[in-house]
């Protein structure tokens, strides 16, 4: 009789599970929080954060709340598999993360699988090339960006040969790959080639080769951390030509570690809170009073993330895994309908983006917006 009623009990309590599940909108947020990715990381969290109190402060998602279980992957593949797996096994209506290429591309499988949209912060080109439905990005891809810098090298610099610097990981051979044909087309020879190393302390001799090369300007494709330690390098060996990179070499953690290395420093930036868009600068000045220091493009893409998961949510009307992606494939969300997107995106049906984006400079240790760049397609 005992054994029966322990039965019961079990059934009743399995049967209980999809209800209990539907009570709230769970997302697990696989994020860079120690190792290489800890600054980006850390700022992608606290965008995720901020976006579920600005939503569960307005009644939450179709008046279920917003709840953010963060995992910390150290920057590395084998423990980002492992993580979005945790979280496909915990019920996750969605996955948020990672940032870093390798991690995305060791991890996106998993989602795919479980038919569950994984919206990562990730700019390299190869992963929304494999015909996964369910991956989803928050920033330009690097096949969208590189363009846009060939043609202000060009164009605007002047240059006809270019000195390129870049970091020997996923994201960086990735941005390598997709800006030497665009340097190509443009009639820009290539005068030095460096490779250097995720994670690299010393850049002295890679600044050294870039000075020998003698080119009319450097492209520089670094993580954040790295790019700061490249700029420092390049000033002390007295390169006066100009540093042209992406979002990465213009951040808020490399103007802190650069300091005045970075001053004149340009670039294609896909998402900045000095950006010419009120609802970017209002992000901005409430993250900084939040957290007491200024956001880079990844805390704009952790917050834009958990407003994609609102804004297709509420447009299907119900808590549908599978449909959540089918929703957000070819969406146009304008910021119109939902503010909290912060400007108008549109998310092609391999889950790249095509938005606005913006060239800046360093100035005095600030980020200057100099133009805004249209969406590559009209």
């Amino acid at each position: 009789m005992k054994s029966l009623w322990v039965m019961a009990a079990a059934l009743g309590a399995a049967l209980s599970l999809p209800a209990q599940a539907q009570d709230k909108v769970k997302l697990v947020d696989v994020i860079e929080l120690s190792g290489a990715g800890a600054a980006a990381g850390t700022n992608w969290k606290n965008g995720a954060d901020m976006a579920a109190a600005d939503i569960n402060a307005k009644g939450g998602i179709l008046g279920k709340p917003v709840e953010i279980v963060h995992y910390d992957t150290q920057t590395n593949p084998g423990n980002t598999r492992a993580a979005v797996q945790r979280g496909i096994d915990e019920g996750a209506y969605a996955i948020l993360g990672p940032i870093f290429s390798g991690p995305i591309g060791a991890s996106m499988q998993i989602s795919q699988r479980a038919e569950v949209a994984q919206i990562v912060g990730g700019e390299g080109a190869g992963f929304t090339k494999q015909g996964n439905p369910y991956i989803f990005r928050t920033s330009l891809s690097q096949t969208a960006a590189m363009p846009k810098i060939a043609k202000y090298l060009k164009d605007t610099v002047k240059a006809g040969s270019i000195a390129v610097v870049w970091v020997n990981n996923d994201f960086g051979k990735g941005g390598r790959d997709a800006i030497l044909p665009e340097l190509e087309k443009a009639g820009i020879k290539v005068a030095v080639d460096v490779s250097t190393e995720q994670g690299q302390a010393d850049f002295t001799a890679d600044a050294i080769k870039v000075k020998n090369a003698n080119a009319d300007a450097v492209f520089v494709y670094l993580n954040e951390e790295e790019s700061a330690r490249f700029l420092r390098a390049a000033k002390q060996q007295g390169i006066a030509k100009p540093m042209i990179g992406e979002t990465t070499l213009l951040g808020a953690k490399v103007l802190e570690l650069a300091g005045d290395a970075a001053n004149g420093a340009k670039g294609h930036v896909g998402l900045s809170t000095d950006a010419p868009i009120p609802a970017l600068q209002e992000f901005g000045k409430r993250y900084r009073e939040k957290y007491g220091f200024a956001s880079d493009h990844n805390g704009i893409k952790g917050y834009m993330a958990v407003f994609m998961v609102k804004w297709a949510t509420e447009r299907q009307k119900k808590l549908d895994k599978k449909g959540l992606a089918d929703t957000l494939r070819g969406a146009t969300i304008k910021a119109s309908e939902e503010p909290g997107v912060l400007m108008d995106t549109v998310i092609e049906q391999n889950g790249d983006l095509d938005r606005e984006s913006f060239l800046a400079e360093v100035v005095n240790g600030k980020q200057v917006i100099n133009t805004t760049l249209p969406r590559i397609k009209p």
